[in-house]
């Protein structure tokens, strides 16, 4: 079945998104053990906007209500697939995947109409841990630069994975912490970051946590920062990236401009210190009004 680009129910162009969907469980208190915990919020982390969604749930209450929540939101479903035989991944203090459904996606599950109609293709690590999941992570990406999408890759600090498909990516987010771990060095600098370039490189992004960001593209560029007081960190790297993708998505030279990507990367980190100043990676996600209401005071 063909998919046209406009799968989800947000404007502009489709964002496909890879990997794994888990249900957070984040305390309602802080600083107190597992045991003490009055309660949860229940707090699905994934994708807003003209987006999809490519992965695998368990066949179970949690991956059922992961993909009701996405269809809510307006995201497409089409690429989600359902395990039988496991589980949903969890995670409170730790996470629970031994293995999950989203480790045993195949390539042959893959929906590659819906692949091929991203201008997008954003995916993490995680998935490329092992088989048969490393699989088609590689192979839906192969799919997506093939038919023209801007890949998008966020590595998650797994001793195993690095440099792990870096250099197929055209924007990549590390943090901080991730570039000192790659480079040994702890200056977050222009001579560090280009050690991390190759010749498909457009964007190499280095987040501060509450100082914003830093930007890389041929010349030494930074960017502005804006700052907000963290009450948690759940989900504050993912909105960066969203509100990054959502605004570049309909012209992929945003990235190569220095004046419309300061816009950009600025409106970026406010969703992000938003997010910061709530619990929950869906709850906290902030609405346009007051991105561009924090952006005003700054």
């Amino acid at each position: 079945m063909a998919v046209e680009a406009k799968a989800g129910t947000g404007s502009g162009g489709l964002i496909v998104s890879f990997g794994e969907m888990l249900i957070d469980f984040v305390p309602t208190v802080s600083g107190v053990s597992l045991a003490e915990v009055p309660g949860f919020l229940k707090a699905p982390e994934g994708l807003g906007g003209n987006a999809a969604f490519v992965g695998k749930l368990g066949d179970d209450e949690f991956g059922h209500m992961l993909a009701g929540i996405l269809k809510k939101n307006g995201v497409c479903a089409e690429g989600i697939n359902f395990d039988t035989g496991a589980r949903t991944a969890l995670r409170e203090f730790m996470f629970y995947r031994n293995p999950s459904a989203d480790m045993l996606l195949t390539p042959e599950e893959l929906n590659l109409d819906l692949i091929r109609s991203a201008k997008v293709f954003h995916c993490g690590s995680i998935s490329l841990i092992m088989e048969p999941c490393r699989s088609a992570h590689l192979a839906a990406m192969e799919v997506a630069k093939e038919s023209g999408a801007l890949l998008s890759y966020e590595p998650n600090l797994w001793l195993p994975l690095w440099p792990s498909n870096m250099d197929k990516a055209d924007v990549i987010k590390v943090s901080d912490v991730e570039l000192e771990f790659l480079t040994g060095s702890n200056e977050v600098d222009y001579e560090s970051a280009m050690t991390l370039w190759h010749p498909n490189l457009k964007l190499l992004l280095v987040t501060l946590g509450e100082n914003g960001c830093r930007y890389f593209t041929q010349f030494p560029w930074s960017c502005g920062c804006i700052s907000s007081e963290n009450s948690g960190h759940t989900g504050a790297g993912d909105t960066f990236v969203g509100a990054l993708l959502c605004k570049t998505v309909d012209d992929h030279s945003i990235i190569e401009n220095e004046m419309r990507l300061k816009e950009v990367l600025k409106f970026a980190c406010a969703c992000g210190a938003i997010t910061t100043t709530q619990k929950g990676a869906i709850p906290s996600l902030p609405t346009p009004d007051e991105v561009l209401n924090l952006l005003d005071g700054s």
